[in-house]
C-alpha cells in the first residue's frame, strides 16, 4: 500500500507532558509496541522490516534527511511471518542497521503520534501526518504535522534531520 506523509521527530525529555496533551484532546491510544526495526542495504531509499507486538510490516520509503516537516513516501506491506522475511532479507540484502525502541502509538483524525524510548539514544515524539487516500494533498498534513509540533512545544533544537538507524551507527 503506497502511503503519502509528513513526518516530525524530535527529542523530548518529557514524554509525560505530551501524553497529557494527547489525553486532553481525545487521542486514540493504540497501545505501546516493543519494536525491533531492522535495515537492509537498498540501492535507493530505505528498507526495513518491524517486528512488533502491534505492528509487523515491511515498509519501503524515501524521505530527504532534514530538519522540521519532511515528505515522506512510503510502501508499506503488512507482514505475519516476519522471522522468515528477515532470513530472506538478511540473505539477499544484508542488515545495515538494527533499531531496539519502546513505542506508544496514538491517532487524532489521521495524525499518528509516537512517543518512542530508543535503546541507546533516549526519548523522543515523532508526528506522522498521513494521507492513505490521497485526498488531503501534501500542504495540508504539513500543516497538521506543524501544528501538533506548536501544541506539544517543539523547539528548533529538538528537531532531528535523520532517523534513528542513522543516529545509532553515528554513535
Amino acid at each position: 500500500m503506497g502511503r503519502l506523509s509528513v513526518e516530525i521527530k524530535a527529542r523530548c525529555a518529557d514524554l509525560g507532558r505530551i501524553r497529557r496533551i494527547l489525553r486532553s484532546r481525545g487521542a486514540d491510544f493504540r497501545g505501546t509496541d516493543h519494536q525491533v526495526d531492522t535495515y537492509f542495504t537498498t540501492p535507493s531509499g530505505r528498507l526495513k522490516l518491524r517486528e512488533g507486538n502491534i505492528e509487523n510490516a515491511l515498509i519501503h520509503y524515501k524521505r530527504a534527511d532534514q530538519k522540521n516537516s519532511k515528505r515522506c513516501d512510503a510502501v508499506l506491506m503488512e507482514c505475519a511471518d516476519t522471522p522468515m522475511m528477515k532470513k530472506i532479507l538478511t540473505a539477499a540484502c544484508g542488515v545495515w542497521g538494527i533499531v531496539n525502541k519502546r513505542r506508544e502509538i496514538y491517532f487524532l483524525e489521521n495524525v499518528k503520534i509516537h512517543l518512542d524510548r530508543v535503546k541507546g539514544l533516549g526519548t523522543f515524539v515523532e508526528i506522522e501526518a498521513q494521507d492513505r487516500a490521497g485526498k488531503l494533498g501534501v500542504a495540508k498534513v504539513r500543516a497538521q504535522c506543524e501544528f501538533y509540533k506548536k501544541l506539544f512545544g517543539i523547539r528548533p533544537e529538538d528537531l532531528l534531520a535523520d532517523s534513528y538507524s542513522d543516529q545509532l551507527l553515528d554513535r
